[in-house]
């Protein structure tokens, strides 16, 4: 079975068919075995310590106003308990009870159980788009809670326009020539990082399209051989990352749209010895540059980090 990517997995039930049951909504509500789950100002609420886990929030842990449907959005049942996803919006974060802190996920995912991670990363693209659809795009009247929070419905009743969540797909490549990968990296990274390459799909383009196209934009390099590795939920906003693997015909570079500051092809022996600096682990990135490195011998990059210490993995 192949390792799936931090944030992926069928970590919960999402009980879709339970959403349309305002009777069953209800008595979740009323359940005191019901969850919640925190986001404030983009972070989630986790436990304090060396293994952090998601807080779960008893509902009788929320003030009497985020009680109600219309601020809680309904992610399945986790476990044998219903889970609730719920926003704050003051300027200072809430306590919410003894031993818990807000956190980046970006930050703590490869620290949590993996279906922690997962959890955490669906209330936060559930609150995202929440906070975006509050009118509607059609006539611009206000928007109500629907179907346990997953639907946005217009309240003007000549519109009545229904917005559903959704994702941006970006496809995300790492491309070889066989003994080297082309990596590059963004102005704004930390010094001396370098990633794959990767882009939004855009209206009209297949995957395979919008990886040869966002290959020779950034890099001037043309490519074949495009398979697809694997894929992952990336909330960061609300992305759906689409990894692939791809063969260069040309190792020329050109940067072409200027998207990056710069790119370069390097060997395993360059990683290996710490050269350059490859994203966190936590992203499908990291997962696409460790499968083609440790395809190349018995050295294991993880195992290489870890000796060293790299920040990546911290």
């Amino acid at each position: 079975m192949q390792k799936r990517n931090v944030l992926a997995g069928p970590y919960l039930d999402r009980a879709s068919y339970l959403r349309t049951d305002p009777a069953w909504f209800d008595a979740a509500l009323a359940d005191p075995e019901s969850r919640v789950l925190a986001v404030w100002n983009s972070r989630n609420l986790v436990t304090e310590g060396d293994a952090p886990r998601a807080a779960l929030l008893e509902l009788a842990q929320l003030p009497a106003a985020h009680r109600d449907g219309s601020e809680l959005i309904l992610l399945g049942r986790f476990g044998a308990r219903s889970v609730f996803a719920l926003e704050f919006t003051a300027a200072e974060a809430p306590r919410l009870g003894s031993g818990t802190r807000f956190e980046d996920l970006r930050m703590v995912a490869t620290l949590l159980p993996a279906e922690d991670a997962g959890l955490l990363g669906y209330a936060r693209a559930m609150i995202f788009w929440r906070q975006r659809h509050r009118f509607c795009g059609v006539c611009g009247a206000s928007t109500a809670a629907a179907r346990g929070g997953h639907v946005r419905v217009c309240t003007n009743p000549v519109c009545r326009h229904e917005n559903f969540p959704r994702i941006d797909p970006a496809i995300i490549v790492l491309i070889t020539d066989g003994e080297r990968a082309l990596l590059g990296r963004q102005a704004g990274w930390p010094a001396g990082r370098y990633s794959t390459i990767a882009g939004f799909v855009e209206p009209g383009e297949s995957l395979e399209d919008a990886v040869s196209r966002e290959v020779f934009e950034e890099t001037g390099v043309h490519v074949d051989s495009i398979e697809y590795h694997s894929s992952q939920p990336w909330p960061f906003p609300s992305s759906l990352m689409l990894g692939f693997t791809a063969h260069a015909v040309t190792t020329d570079i050109h940067l072409r749209d200027q998207e990056l500051e710069d790119a370069r092809w390097f060997t395993r022996a360059q990683l290996a010895a710490g050269h350059p600096k490859i994203p966190p682990n936590v992203s499908i990135s990291y997962r696409l540059i460790e499968d083609w490195f440790n395809a190349g011998g018995e050295l294991h990059l993880r195992e290489l980090q870890e000796a060293a210490s790299f920040p990546a993995l911290r």
